[in-house]
This record gives C-alpha cells, structure tokens and sequence, in this order.
C-alpha cells in the first residue's frame, strides 16, 4: 500500500518511525496485515494538487480540510469503514473532527492537529492583545508570516468574532488589513513574506524576536502561546493541521483486499500510544485530545489550548483553495504597496463576490 504525507519532519516522522518498526517485525504498537509506504510533497501541495488526482495513486492521503470540498466523489467515508462506536470513541483537539465533517459524513481522521498561535524566542514575554503586540514591536524584532496563503489566514484570524461567512464584514475587514499594515511596517520585510517553517526557522537561527500569529510547531525551541486577542474577544485564529482520508479508487481497483489493512493503520495512527508516546518522540504533532489537555503536556499544548479551542474552521466548497491563494496574494501585494485598507477591502470584496 502506498501512501502521501508532507515533507517536514512533523508529517513524516511518525508514519515513517511506524513503517520501519513494521518491517523490523513486533511493533509494539499493534501489527497491521501489511505496511504503508509513504511518500512525500512539499507542505504547498495541500494547496497546488488536487486530492481527487492523487487519490488515483494512493490509497490513504494526509490531507488539509479545506481540499474536502472538491474531492468528495474521490473519498471514502469513514461510516464504510468504521462502526458508530469505533468513530464516537475518538476525541481530538478542538474542532479538528469537525473540520472533516461534510454533508454529513466523515471524511477523515485527524492525525494532526494546529492552529495560529504567537511564537518568541525565549525570553521575549507573549503579548496577550492586538495592542500589546504593536506596542512589542516598536522594540523587537518582528516578522509576520505572509508567505503563500498566509496572508489571507491571517486577514481571517484578525476579523477574528465579527467574521461574517464571506469574510466580508467591512469594519473588521478594514480594522484587520490597518493593522497589518501597521505590522509589516514594523517587520522584517524578507522574513515576514515566509511561511510558517521559514519563519520559525528565521526565529531559531536568532533573525527575529517574534511572530504575533503563524501555525505553531511544537519541535521548535521557541515559546509559544495562545493567538493575541481583540481587548474584550477571544483569541482569533484559523484552523491547521491534517487528516488522514482512504482513496476510493484504489480501494475498490483491490476489490477491497486492502480494507483491513487499512482500517488497522487508521486507528492504530490515532491510538492513544502512537499519538501520546510516538509522536512526540519522533517531532509529531498529535491531533489527541488527551495530549492537549493531559497533565504531564508539553507547555506548547497547555500554552494553546484555548487558541485551539477557538479556532476558526476555513470553507471546504469547491474552489476555495484557489480563492485563498488569489487573496493572499491580493493583500500581500497590496500591503507592499501601502493601498489603502478600504482600497484593498474593497478589492477583496470583489474577489469573493465574483462568480
């Protein structure tokens, strides 16, 4: 069986750790009737290849929830694999289940679990509001994380409670694109156009002191803690992480050979052990909720828990990906060239209000 994960350590290792203990024979975290192999794509081919064409390769994909939409005919639900109680036995970190709930089946397991967070190199003290993070980066170094479809995450993090289901709601728009205006200009320009692994390496190689919003990675060596909030709101900030869903194709082309196997390797994947013992281990990054609300957590689990909580489940409808990617580009683009917030709003209107 083959399959297709994100090449970064956070979304190999484990898988790989699991693979290897399979071959070398007594896996003491379960046996399954055969192993996976895995392949990799760049953490951006959640957003440049269509899971309904990769589907025809492989038989189980880690995947981003907001690729769901335009893939669904491609997709096995997880109702024809699982019983009831084997699905309602699970729990994950905040709405991480949820974000794989469409037209009212389940489409994935999470396997991953992420959310925008605030990171400083140790010693810098975490700003706990918007205003708290201007008046930080008067006086350290800052960067923003703008780089691919980031930017437009953090535009929809900032709109934050007053967030309307088109993200068009013009006072937090305007309120959102000001600020980061404001920002950038306080930012270390090259570092802030990164994504979040260039920025988190930018941090760790001692470039910049902290980034008020970008998807946190626990390996790191950096604090982290919950996303700044509006005075008076909770912490705003867009869901991350990853799922694991079962290609159709591929099991059917097997007339269903491969349906244990695959049932073995999902649930073993979300088990208590591999999540709470072997990701951590290895540089995962468990979507358990246990992990995240366990005593003996990691601080960065504790430290995010309730920006985890809050987080802000993205649109899944066919297309949405692109639109993400045009807009990012729009309000980086437009912040470089200081238009106007109203001006940029104005154009981001546009963009999702045209057919």
């Amino acid at each position: 069986m083959r399959g297709l994960t994100w090449d970064h350590p956070r979304g190999y290792a484990p898988l790989d750790e699991l693979t290897r203990l399979d071959h070398a024979g007594a896996n003491r975290y379960g046996a399954v009737p055969e192993p996976i192999e895995w392949d990799r794509q760049p953490l951006e081919g959640f957003e440049s290849e269509p899971i309904a064409r990769l589907c025809e390769t492989y038989d189980v994909l880690v995947i981003d929830h907001p690729g769901l939409g335009a893939a669904l005919d491609a997709l096995v639900p997880m109702e024809e694999l699982f019983e009831p109680a084997e699905l309602a036995g699970l729990r994950f970190a905040g709405r991480s289940y949820e974000s794989y709930r469409l037209d009212g089946r389940q489409w994935a397991l999470p396997l991953d679990a992420a959310a925008q967070v605030a990171a400083a190199r140790p010693g810098v003290r975490l700003p706990r509001t918007w205003p708290e993070v201007t008046a930080l980066s008067t006086g350290a170094r800052t960067a923003l994380c703008l780089g691919g479809p980031h930017a437009f995450l953090m535009f929809c993090a900032l709109c934050g409670p007053a967030r309307t289901e088109d993200f068009l709601d013009e006072r937090a728009g305007e309120r959102a694109l000001e600020l980061m205006a404001e920002l950038l200009a306080l930012s270390d320009p090259e570092v802030s156009l990164l994504n979040p692994i260039g920025v988190l390496d930018a941090m760790t190689a001692g470039q910049v002191d902290f980034c008020p919003l970008l998807y946190g990675y626990v390996a790191y060596p950096l604090a982290f803690g919950d996303a700044p909030a509006w005075p008076g709101h909770p912490p705003g900030s867009v869901l991350g992480g990853t799922g694991l869903v079962v290609s159709r194709r591929r099991l059917s082309a097997n007339l269903g050979a491969h349906r244990d196997a695959i049932r073995a390797h999902l649930l073993r994947l979300v088990s208590e052990p591999v999540q709470a013992e072997l990701f951590p281990s290895v540089g995962g990054q468990p979507a358990a909720r246990s992990v995240w609300t366990g005593q003996g957590s990691s601080s960065f689990y504790r430290d995010t828990l309730a920006t985890m909580e809050a987080a802000w489940i993205r649109p899944r409808f066919p297309g949405y990906i692109a639109a993400q990617e045009r807009s990012s580009a729009l309000i980086r683009d437009g912040l470089l060239a200081r238009i106007p917030a109203r001006d940029l709003l104005k154009t981001l209107h546009e963009e999702w209000r045209t057919p």
